[in-house]
Formats: C-alpha cells, structure tokens, sequence
C-alpha cells in the first residue's frame, strides 16, 4: 500500500502552517522553500487543502496561510482525505468495485480488519500529535520482508 505525493506533500505543508504563527499564518514561498517542494506543485496542495476546509489565508495585504481550527482537531485522516477518497487497501472494499465472489471470500474479512486498522490509527493521529513529535516510531525497526 502507498500513499500519494500530494498526501505526503500535503501533511508536510500542514505542518509547515501548523507550526506558524496563526495570527499572520506563513507564506506559500516560504512552505515551498522550508519543504523543498516546487511552488508549482505546491499550488494544487495547497488548494486541495483549501477545498477540503482544512487552511484559509490570513486577511490583509501581507498574510499567510493559517488552520481553520486547532492542529489538535485535525487528523492524519483530514489531510489524507483532502488528496485522496478515503483508505482503501484493496479494490475489492471499495465501495465502486463490485466483486461476484465478495459473499463468499475468506480473505475479504482479513483485508476489511487491516483497512478498519489503519483508518482508525489515522484518526486517532493529529496534526499537533506531529508537531510535537509523538508519533515518534516504536523502539523496533520497521521490518520490510
């Protein structure tokens, strides 16, 4: 399973915003430079997270992008799903699949349990829970095998 570029991009710039000062928020330039991620690609990130109610921008001449509400409010699963419609392991627990065997497969419980995992281990993160670095790994390595 991967995520996109526009969601890892997208909580990169969330953070970026949610560490600013949410008085004057923080310019576009300076999320794209602080994040090395192009200006270009940067505006369709930034405008999906506009779309899905997450930013606004600050009123006034010199203003940046700030929260709609608390870092502590929004979630792993906010910003994921301002790039991408909801966590879907597999194609057969997607709602638009329609699959002949999904009555009988043995194997659709086991996938349905990871997915239902994984979207409520993104609920339960918040954008500050990043800021402030507890979501740090486990003492165990990440095993790839």
């Amino acid at each position: 399973m991967r995520f996109s570029t526009k969601t890892r991009y997208g909580l990169r710039a969330m953070l970026e915003i949610g560490k600013a000062d949410q008085e004057i928020g923080i310019f576009q330039k300076d999320i794209a430079k602080n994040q090395e991620i192009s200006l270009k690609y940067l505006d369709a990130i930034i405008s999906s997270l506009k779309v899905a109610g997450l930013i606004v921008t600050v009123k006034g001449k010199k203003s940046g992008y700030i929260l709609t509400r608390k870092a502590s409010e929004i979630t792993m699963l906010d910003i994921h799903n301002a790039f991408e419609a909801g966590i879907c392991i597999i194609d057969c627990l997607s709602q638009n699949v329609h699959c002949d065997r999904k009555m009988g497969c043995a194997s659709r419980g086991f996938w349905g349990r990871l997915n239902n995992i994984i979207v409520k281990h993104f609920k339960s993160v918040t954008l500050q829970d990043i800021i402030d670095n507890r979501t740090l790994l486990d003492d165990t390595e990440l095993m790839f095998s």
